[in-house]
């Protein structure tokens, strides 16, 4: 029993070798650094001490007190986040099993067989039921790893499972963004409904004033018409933008997963919720590294590089051991008695010789989805690198944006306000009074677009560069 005990350890240490290739992370399919051009001459320098966004946390990065409490709100009740949690359970529990291989199963069992012979079948003419006991330790089927088959099957699992970590915190930072995105859209709606009310206010004392000159002879019916288009225009923006404010709230709703409280719906300024943290410019283009997709992509492609080894290994011989020790006895008293001691030791070798070009095909299948893997990885790096420079680029136009939009609205003000003093003094037709209001209500409306984009832009950058995210997640709340 000992020498079988000492051969058992043996062979398991020489169970070391890995037919799996060596793994190296491929090139970055990407330049070493980000675009530069006139696109980006508004993007600031970094400072040398700069934060990456990467290490920002969210909480660091959003001002806003009511914005953190919906992102808060979102990472505990949403759904999509809670089957991504899910999902890592999951496949920490397959790990498990994976690892679980590289161990030999032992089982306790105590067992009676009995067995009758007839009396016909005995010398003495009496029939005779013969009873053994069994007890002891059992290892069944062991496989010894000598070739890194199980070893790499444990290390695919282990990065599968690593890949549903970075899947979940993608989807924390997706959802953290498109939370804050969220919010500011419906802020932007509000501000548009607001400024359609305004004009709808306006243009009916436009338009009253036009009935009354029209009854008087004063002008012509074109000007109480043209009053009217851009009265009933007014109103119907003011419909509009009502439904759009409830689609907005709606939308809200189902990325926090929950109803959002009153107090925590905007009911501000664009400028009062998006004071969010700098962004350092001018990062190297490994930061790509620190984002969780590639990470992931990075994790999918070491699965498939482990696989190979697995299907090379199907080509050499596998070996597994079935032993057991314990106690045999005809009587139960006796079972465990001196001298009643035994054990049992198969070894078993399993030689392929030939499978119809199973193996090469699996192998071949292998090395064609680490391949898949390798294309997938580099594309991944090339999505991202994009993201991060398309960002970039609007960042380095949006203050030249705004500042112009913000010109046009004061131009198009000055404009509308002498055309319409005019027009009540009578010294023009309301057709210019009319062009420019509907010019200053664009140009107006317009600001209000450039305002959302500059701050969903803040937003992009911190979801593309890799944002910061916590690992823990606030209890749910009711």
């Amino acid at each position: 029993m000992k020498k079988s005990v000492i051969t058992l350890a043996a062979l398991a240490m020489l169970a070391g070798c890995s037919l799996a290739p060596v793994y190296e992370r491929p090139a970055q399919p990407v330049a070493q650094a980000w675009p530069a051009g006139e696109a980006y001459k508004g993007v600031p320098a970094a400072a040398a001490d700069a934060k990456p966004v990467s290490q920002i946390l969210w909480r660091e990065y959003f001002a806003d007190d009511k914005l953190r409490k919906v992102i808060e709100l979102a990472l505990a009740n949403n759904r999509d986040l809670r089957v991504s949690v899910l999902n890592i359970e999951k496949a920490k529990a397959q790990y498990n099993i994976d690892t679980a291989a590289l161990l030999p199963k032992l089982s306790a069992n105590v067992n009676q067989s009995a067995s009758r012979t007839p009396s016909n079948m005995t010398g003495t003419g009496n029939a005779a039921i013969n009873r053994q006991y069994n007890g002891g330790l059992v290892m069944s089927s062991y496989e010894l790893d000598f070739f890194g088959k199980v070893r790499n099957q444990s290390e695919a699992g282990l990065q599968s499972y690593l890949g549903t970590e970075e899947a979940r915190r993608t989807q924390q930072i997706t959802l953290v963004s498109e939370v804050a995105n969220a919010y500011l859209t419906l802020i932007a709606d509000q501000q548009r409904l607001k400024l359609a009310q305004e004009t709808l206010k306006s243009q009916q004392t436009s338009y009253d004033l036009s009935q009354k000159r029209f009854a008087s002879g004063v002008v012509a019916g074109t000007d109480m018409y043209d009053a009217q288009t851009t009265l009933e225009s007014a109103r119907n923006d003011a419909a509009v933008y009502t439904a759009q404010v409830a689609l907005d709230q709606n939308a809200l709703t189902l990325l926090v997963g929950s109803a959002v409280p009153e107090e925590l719906l905007p009911a501000g300024d664009l400028a009062e919720v998006t004071q969010l943290a700098a962004i350092p410019a001018g990062l190297p283009s490994d930061l790509l590294q620190s984002r969780p997709d590639v990470q992931e992509a990075e994790r999918s492609l070491r699965a498939a590089n482990a696989n190979i080894g697995v299907a090379r290994a199907a080509f050499f011989p596998s070996i597994s051991l079935t032993a057991s020790g314990g106690s045999a006895s005809s009587t139960l008293s006796g079972l465990f008695k001196a001298g009643s001691s035994a054990w049992t030791f198969a070894p078993a070798i399993n030689l392929p010789i030939f499978d119809g070009g199973v193996n090469r095909a699996n192998l071949n299948i292998a090395k064609a989805q680490r391949d898949i893997s390798v294309a997938q990885y580099e594309k991944t790096v090339q999505t991202a690198f994009r993201e991060v420079t398309d960002a970039l680029a609007t960042r380095g136009t949006l203050d030249e944006r705004l500042s112009s939009q913000q010109a046009l609205v004061d131009a198009a003000q000055k404009s509308y306000t002498i055309n319409e003093a005019r027009y009540r003094k009578g010294a023009d037709s309301y057709l210019n009074a009319l062009v420019s209001q509907r010019a200053l209500y664009a140009a107006q409306q317009g600001l209000i677009t450039t305002r959302l984009a500059k701050s969903s832009n803040a937003v992009t950058l911190y979801k593309v560069l890799g944002g910061g995210w916590q690992p823990e997640l606030p209890q749910p709340r009711g």
